[in-house]
């Protein structure tokens, strides 16, 4: 690290270097952080998490219970030991609240106004939080309605007699828009660069893609080329017309959805080497159901995930397997596998859940770095906080884990050790010619 800052201050080195280095010695370092809890509000498995691109500071969960949690990681105590409270939820109570599993959620990619939430009740719900303005009273931070008419004197003992979850439970934001499908849910996803669009892609129990635009409120577009149903969706972080499907057929294809046609790529394991495969398993991207994909994030890579216990990593421009083997990646999963990519580091790392474990894999070579164990049950999906490179994820076991990178240890100095040395462990021997 000093080689870095020496060569930084010297003008020989970008400083991209420095600040890619020591992510990447974080990453290498993540452990559970056994002085952060994630207040617990499910009472089933956590399915999806999202942490906001704006601040990286409010955090979104959805469960099997089909309730919606939202999360401030702010340590607004400044204790080493503190809880991530939930500041508000859709809960049971909820007159909006989903009735069955939310399979995702993820925020508006360009500011906190809004997020998104699909479940296996055939809804994808469009959440607006522009109804509601931060406070903070008497150290109670928060969310309120902007356009309550109630005086702020009434406001603030309204806000002291209650508690907080409560409060902001009771105040939380109804969706603006529902759009309802003719099968379950699997994933949705907005395009993190788009600019042109406001499109959000769908998978469900239906093999045809839909694509719902928020300006009309409608299903402006079908994606048609799968045979089974769509399991997971990804749009590009590169290219904001062009979006990843994965599918119970063994297929993945890419779409720029501009063309007619659409289709672009359909990913083939054996890049077109039909001999060495039969011709039901030609541009086929897996053996299996293929339930994961995430995008590298400079999107010219795209991994997935199947049921054959595969992961693959392609080019997402030619299409083309890169043949990188990561040996067995267990993935027991009937539905979509929620797994994330590392941002900001060399290598890039991706994090995949693996029964009750997290295994981290270095992308393009392929190798497993460590397993990060904690959970009791089988974790369903992990998300990454780029900006302190933390990691978040969610099990069965309905708990959220906290994974941070370890404390740097103290280097010991040479003079302080003699200090510290027990005389009677010194050694008496002296090579002075005065002594005997």
């Amino acid at each position: 690290m000093l080689a870095f800052i020496s060569a930084r201050q010297a003008g020989l080195d970008d400083p991209l270097r420095l600040r890619r280095a020591e992510s990447t010695r974080r990453v290498l370092s993540l452990e559970l952080n056994k002085d952060r809890d994630v207040e617990r509000i499910h009472g089933s498995g956590v399915n999806t998490l999202d942490i906001e691109p704006i601040e990286g500071r409010y955090m979104l969960s959805g469960g099997s219970d089909g309730i919606i949690v939202l999360y401030d990681l702010e340590n607004f105590s400044r204790k080493p030991c503190y809880t991530c409270k939930a500041i508000c939820s859709v809960g049971r109570s909820h007159p909006d609240v989903h009735k069955f599993s939310v399979e995702t959620v993820q925020w508006y990619p360009h500011d906190t106004g809004m997020f998104t939430s699909s479940s296996f009740d055939k809804t994808l719900k469009i959440w607006d939080t522009n109804t509601l303005q931060e406070v903070t009273v008497g150290g109670i931070q928060g969310f309120r309605k902007s356009t309550s008419a109630l005086p702020k004197k009434i406001l603030e003992k309204q806000i002291r007699s209650l508690d907080p979850v409560e409060f902001f439970q009771d105040r939380f934001c109804r969706p603006a828009d529902v759009f309802t499908f003719e099968g379950t849910v699997y994933s949705h996803h907005m395009s993190p660069v788009a600019t042109k669009h406001c499109l959000i892609a769908v998978g469900t129990k239906s093999p045809k893609v839909q694509l719902c635009d928020l300006k009309s409120g409608s299903c402006s577009q079908i994606l048609q080329g799968h045979r089974q149903e769509v399991l997971a969706v990804a749009w590009s972080p590169r290219y904001e017309y062009v979006l990843a499907t994965a599918s119970a057929d063994s297929r993945v294809k890419l779409w720029d959805v501009r063309r007619a046609s659409g289709c672009l790529i359909t990913l083939d394991q054996h890049n077109g080497e039909k001999s060495k495969a039969s011709s039901e398993a030609a541009n086929t991207a897996h053996n299996g159901r293929v339930n994961g994909l995430c995008f590298t994030s400079d999107g010219l890579h795209l991994l997935t995930i199947g049921t054959d216990n595969r992961m693959r990593l392609w080019n997402s421009s030619s299409g083309e397997n890169t043949l990188v083997n990561y040996g067995k990646v267990c993935n027991e999963s009937r539905k979509g596998l929620k797994f994330t990519i590392s941002i900001g580091c060399d290598p890039e790392f991706a994090f995949v859940p693996y029964g009750s474990t997290i295994a981290v894999y270095t992308i393009h070579s392929g190798e497993l770095i460590t397993m990060l164990r904690g959970h009791y049950s089988t974790v369903d999906c992990c998300v990454f906080q780029p900006n302190f490179q933390e990691l978040y994820s969610g099990s069965k076991d309905c708990n959220i884990l906290a994974w941070v990178p370890a404390l740097r240890e103290p280097i010991p100095d040479e003079d302080t050790e003699k200090q510290h040395l027990n005389p009677a462990f010194e050694d008496g021997w002296s090579s002075s010619d005065d002594e005997g």
